[in-house]
């Protein structure tokens, strides 16, 4: 029986499990036998150069990519894939028409990504993707100061780009009251 593609979106903030949603769905359409082609941005190299990992340990292997046009090169030479996972990708350039287009071909599309910045802006690769979305998954994280949803990821650190490569130690969940950018309310 064939199935209409699907194009779904895992995001919220660091250490959401995100990643994990992905590596989860990916192994099921795996077990139903098909073709599976992973991606993750070049520049996140945090836990291995050619493999999407989560934070506890997961990972499966992929192809590091710096744009969407790399993602669309392997597609059209590998006529067998029936679904694309793309781990992070706010970092990758262009991505967003990349995968638009491969899902348009008929392909299923899987991404676990961050949605808005620390700094609350939103992520144009994502918010360009998000409207032929099937489905899309919001995963919190829990806030540290309260034990309570953390929809927003604050940096520690001060001075760092807007996309600055990293885990624990710069980053971490926050809910909206513990959250600078979100509340504007003091």
């Amino acid at each position: 029986m064939k199935t209409d593609p699907e194009f779904i979106i895992f995001t919220g903030p660091m250490f959401g499990s995100k990643t994990t949603r992905l590596l989860a769905i990916v192994d099921r359409y795996q077990r139903q036998n098909r073709v599976v082609a992973s991606f993750k941005p070049m520049m996140d190299n945090r836990y291995s150069e050619s493999r999407i990992t989560t934070h506890t340990g997961g990972s499966i292997p992929a192809l590091c990519v710096k744009n969407g046009e790399d993602v669309l090169e392997y597609i059209k030479s590998s006529s067998n894939i029936d679904v694309v996972a793309v781990d992070e990708a706010f970092m990758i350039d262009d991505v967003s028409q990349a995968l638009i287009k491969i899902f348009q071909s008929g392909k299923t599309v899987i991404v676990s990504s961050l949605q808005l910045s620390a700094t609350g802006n939103p992520f144009d690769e994502i918010k360009n993707m998000m409207p032929y979305a099937t489905k899309i998954e919001i995963c919190p994280a829990v806030c540290p100061m309260t034990g309570r949803d953390a929809y927003y990821t604050h940096k520690k650190l001060k001075g760092l780009d807007e996309i600055a490569v990293g885990g624990a130690e710069l980053y971490e969940p926050r809910c909206w009251e513990h959250h600078t950018y979100m509340n504007q309310s003091e």
